[in-house]
């Protein structure tokens, strides 16, 4: 794949010039650099959130593997109980990893959606701004 180079930079520079003029470049250029350090931090609280939650679902699995072991040790119930304790404490954790995953799509959408709408607003805002010079 090749690269842009010297060249091919001013090339681009001087169309953008032209095409926006001296005065909307400058706005055009901090709308793209607003729009990406939003993007990033939303990215960056994404992925913070993910390791939280983690770190929540290990302590949680921790507790309920302790519990399990705890009870099936102290227990005088027959194995088929233990089993079934056991195969109820795994349907739990199932149940909140599945319950987690569904809450983190639906923040992953909202915030995607956020940004699309933002986008927009933006380039809503470029072409009013165009119309008027």
């Amino acid at each position: 794949m090749s690269t842009i180079g010297i060249p091919g930079l001013i090339l681009i520079l001087v169309l953008a010039l032209v095409l926006f003029g001296p005065k909307k470049l400058p706005e055009l250029g901090r709308a793209v650099g607003h729009t990406l350090k939003e993007f990033k931090n939303a990215t960056r609280s994404l992925t913070s959130d993910d390791e939280e939650e983690e770190d929540k679902e290990k302590g949680k699995t921790k507790e309920l593997s302790a519990k399990t072991t705890t009870a099936a040790t102290t227990a005088s119930a027959p194995s088929a109980d233990k089993t079934t304790a056991a195969a109820a404490d795994q349907e739990a954790i199932d149940r909140e990893r599945i319950e987690r995953e569904v809450r983190e799509r639906i923040e992953r959408e909202r915030i995607e959606k956020e940004i699309r709408e933002k986008l927009e607003q933006e380039r809503l805002q470029l072409e009013k701004e165009q119309q008027k010079a």
